[in-house]
């Protein structure tokens, strides 16, 4: 059980239409804006803060600029001599560097801490730098043979549905447009700005062609450019400095398994989950927030870097029984004003996916739910609100249920 409790003053999302190659931007000017905004939103001064968690996933490989830990200091010199470390987990990095900053806090060690998801990945050709993150794959018995590892991963993951209880292209179809259209009321979303029509998460070949199997190009989340940043505090750092802060990390869940995907089918091939350790990381987080199931939840950021990975939430999450996910789809529930949105930022697939930045993300976008500042994407009452991260093919599982107060 947590002692000291956990709780988010404030963040920062930079805007992830942004192509830091294109509008004369660097991983560095992205790490201390993000940094310096954060502070503002926090309302601290840098020298408040006592340690930093960086999540980044794959900054040496887009970049050639690894030791990320040590940006912070680098570029923002009130930082220097803070505690810094960098954490990486494929599309959870972020989350792990909030886990981390969490058991500092509940163990006393640190009060004020700052936890900053960053990625640059607009460096190379799209193709190119879609194959970069095979890395957080199986090197070798997954990637071998493959054109685009996640596209392929995931359609794999609808194959096992559709072995197990059937699945319909239309709702994977439906998935995309929801993340989509949600995406153009959230001014940080990447794909904002796209011009949507009948045919943007059709079978239209020409619009909406293929890519892997059953996926098309918008079951697909985009090769983004993007940082966020948190700040969390303990309660007696609050009690110390007068101060309410914006939510409570009030539960977390957190699993790792093989990196295989095969491996994680050919040992989960009987069970009513499709992941039965991502549904475990759901329920510890149930758990440690005192909640019942996901009716005590009034919207979920989840996962959505292709289709299917969301398509599994639904069910893993409880809003369905399993293999029925496809209900929640066809009767509105996920939608903003539905029993329980799911994605109302758009998600990855319409918000943009800067991996080490991502499970930050969420819990951005979870605390602006929880305190009313989500401006026109936000979900009427919102009190409660979980998100889900997974890295890799649900290797690396990650659920926090963030409260208002």
């Amino acid at each position: 059980m947590m002692t000291q409790k956990v709780s988010i003053l404030g963040g920062h999302q930079s805007d992830f239409a942004d192509n830091l190659a294109k509008s004369g931007g660097s991983v560095e000017t992205l790490v201390e804006d993000t940094i310096r905004k954060t502070a503002v939103d926090a309302q601290i001064e840098l020298s408040d803060i006592d340690t930093i968690h960086v999540g980044n996933a794959f900054g040496q490989l887009y970049t050639g600029q690894g030791h990320m830990g040590a940006m912070p200091a680098t570029v923002v010199p009130e930082l220097w001599g803070v505690p810094a470390m960098r954490h990486e987990a494929a599309c959870a990095s972020a989350s792990m560097a909030t886990l981390a900053a969490m058991a500092e806090i509940e163990s006393g060690r640190y009060d004020c801490v700052l936890v900053l998801g960053a990625e640059q990945e607009k460096t190379m050709p799209g193709p190119q730098a879609a194959a970069v993150q095979e890395a957080a794959a199986w090197v070798g018995p997954d990637t071998e043979g493959a054109t685009y590892i996640w596209p392929e991963t995931f359609d794999q993951l609808a194959d096992e549905y559709d072995r197990r209880y059937g699945i319909d292209d239309i709702h994977l179809r439906a998935i995309g447009e929801l993340n989509l259209r949600n995406a153009k009321a959230n001014p940080n979303a990447q794909t904002r700005g796209w011009e949507l029509s009948a045919d943007t998460c059709s079978d239209n070949d020409d619009v909406n062609p293929v890519v892997a199997g059953r996926l098309r190009r918008n079951d697909i989340t985009q090769i983004t450019d993007g940082a966020v940043g948190l700040l969390l505090v303990s309660d007696r750092w609050l009690a110390e400095h007068g101060r309410t802060p914006r939510s409570r990390i009030a539960g977390w869940g957190h699993s790792t398994v093989g990196l295989g995907l095969r491996q994680k089918l050919d040992r989960n091939s009987d069970s009513t989950f499709v992941m039965p350790h991502v549904r475990q990381a759901i329920t510890d987080a149930f758990g440690r927030a005192s909640i019942a199931d996901v009716g005590d939840l009034d919207a979920i950021e989840t996962h959505d870097c292709m289709t299917p990975s969301e398509y599994l939430a639904i069910d893993h999450f409880g809003i369905t029984e399993p293999g029925e996910s496809w209900k929640a789809v066809e009767d509105g529930s996920l939608e903003r004003d539905g029993r329980i949105p799911m994605n109302p930022s758009g998600g990855l697939i319409g918000g943009g996916h800067p991996v080490g930045a991502t499970g930050a993300r969420m819990l951005l976008d979870a605390t602006k739910q929880v305190s009313a500042s989500a401006g026109d994407y936000q979900v009427d009452d919102a009190k409660r609100v979980a998100t889900l991260n997974i890295g890799g093919s649900t290797a690396t599982t990650a659920c926090f249920v963030v409260e208002g107060v």
